[in-house]
């Protein structure tokens, strides 16, 4: 039911631009070290078009991952490892920490071009709205929206704060943390702080 919801939810968001002239995913799965380590199964009952932010993943599990990406039309987005992501002609998401190694090789590739090269950051405060404007990324993850499994007791955006956040990074904006299908709906659809994308761990891992 779950899942069935926020994919209907995110079927009211307005489609965003990407590169190669595909859209932006509207819904995406987040893979966690510890509350979703194997996000495969999961990803293989997405429909087409939907994304997958990979963090933490083993290799093997990566992999297959990738595999799924292609078969089923999904965008993959690597978590920081710029490396990994030119290696599997993916995507890559920077979390909001000192940029990794390997990060102007693929932004070189993507400066070529590369359609595949979609840019997303972790978005918390201004500093990595900033941030994401210098970088000239396709997207941001703004998080948390609301209260989270992940980080218990951290400090939440809460719907009116995400929207303002979401308003001055000036791309599209995913929401993350909390999201859920009686939080989904609290969300804005209308204006510059609309939503763009819902991303959930557990709300799209079918549990």
């Amino acid at each position: 039911m779950g899942m069935r919801t926020l994919e209907a939810r995110a079927r009211l968001l307005k489609p965003a631009a990407a590169r190669g002239g595909r859209a932006l995913p509207r819904l995406w799965l987040v893979s966690d070290p510890v509350r979703l380590p194997d996000p495969r199964a999961a990803a293989a009952r997405l429909p087409r078009g939907a994304g997958v932010l990979a963090r933490g993943l083993a290799a093997t599990v990566l992999a297959g991952l990738a595999a799924i990406a292609r078969r089923r039309g999904l965008t993959l987005l690597v978590g920081g490892a710029p490396h990994v992501a030119l290696r599997l002609r993916a995507g890559l998401h920077l979390p909001d920490r000192a940029p990794p190694a390997g990060l102007a090789a693929f932004l070189a590739a993507r400066r070529g071009g590369a359609p595949w090269a979609v840019l997303t950051l972790a978005v918390h405060g201004r500093a990595a709205v900033a941030r994401a404007r210098r970088l000239r990324a396709d997207g941001g993850f703004v998080s948390p929206a609301f209260p989270t499994a992940s980080h218990p007791g951290a400090p939440v955006l809460g719907p009116l704060r995400w929207a303002g956040l979401a308003a001055r990074l000036g791309r599209p904006a995913v929401a993350l943390g909390g999201v859920a299908a009686g939080t989904a709906g609290r969300l804005p659809l209308v204006g510059r702080g609309r939503a763009r994308g819902l991303a959930a761990i557990v709300g799209l891992a079918g549990r």
